[in-house]
């Protein structure tokens, strides 16, 4: 983001400028959203399941679907919001969207089955918990600034998520074992813009903006994805084991993750939203372009 903030002062002349605020400074990261919508912040950049409920539509893209990389995920997220353009997002100008790599199991002990992962404490928010829970753990929330002391004090007893933080936070270090299944899912993020900023800005540095942000969803889909390997190498590197499910198990795991599907059309269904055209588009992009 430091080097988006940049190109965008360089591409624009300098005539527009943007100061980075990181790591929460300018705006706590569930209070990004609004901060944005009130002028706090101009520009902000949040998880959608930090907010849950806010954007219930949005909310088809962190779906254990199946994702096979951040990559391909953040691009289904960027053409998920130009197919459907929710109203949940209409009172800010959405930038780009990005996503996390697929989210996997790491546990203190080998999980290869839903019997070794029954009642285990995970750490885990959103719809993770949703998956942790289903798949018979005990979900345990925190923020991942946590993690490191809860899972070395046993607090909890695994996480799920991305390998990137098994680098990033150091969770390399307590946690012996990651188990990858079928049925994986992301969180998104968001990166968006005061709607009145941005209408203030001319037409021609509009432009200029749009084209950086089309070439910022491939450079951030595809960094995640070199953050997430880097994080897996540390992770074997510190004597981590990977499992990966049979296909057996993972068809076990799949069938009891498939309700957490057709809950979320239920739920839009009564919202009077498309929920089973937004599952349905989904499903149908992964089918296409993953390998």
């Amino acid at each position: 983001m430091e080097q988006w903030c940049k190109e965008v002062e360089k591409r624009t002349n300098g005539t527009v400028k943007i100061t980075q605020f990181t790591g929460g400074t300018l705006t706590p990261p569930a209070q990004t959203y609004i901060s944005v919508t009130r002028g706090v912040a101009d520009i902000g950049l949040s998880f959608f399941s930090y907010t849950m409920g806010r954007f219930p539509f949005m909310e088809a893209l962190d779906l254990p679907l199946g994702y096979k990389s951040g990559y391909t995920a953040t691009k289904l997220a960027n053409e998920f919001y130009e197919k459907f353009k929710p109203k949940e997002l209409d009172d800010v100008k959405v930038l780009f969207l990005m996503t996390s790599p697929p989210h996997m199991l790491f546990a203190k002990k080998q999980v290869k089955n839903l019997e070794d992962l029954k009642g285990l404490k995970i750490r885990s928010t959103g719809t993770s918990a949703k998956v942790v829970k289903a798949l018979g753990g005990a979900p345990v929330a925190m923020p991942m600034s946590d993690a490191y002391d809860a899972l070395s004090r046993g607090v909890a007893q695994g996480i799920i998520g991305p390998y990137e933080p098994m680098k990033g936070f150091r969770l390399a270090e307590v946690v012996d074992n990651s188990t990858e299944y079928g049925s994986a899912y992301i969180n998104a993020n968001y990166v968006l813009m005061n709607k009145d900023k941005w209408n203030s800005l001319p037409a021609n540095t509009q432009k200029i903006i749009e084209q950086i942000n089309r070439e910022w969803v491939e450079k951030m889909g595809k960094l995640w994805d070199e953050l997430d390997k880097e994080g897996k190498d540390v992770f074997i590197q510190k004597g981590g084991k990977v499992t990966v499910l049979t296909k057996e198990e993972n068809a076990r795991w799949a069938a009891i993750l498939s309700p957490i599907l057709d809950e979320y059309v239920k739920n839009m269904k009564a919202k009077g939203l498309h929920g089973d055209q937004a599952l349905k588009f989904c499903q149908d992009y992964l089918i296409k372009n993953q390998k």
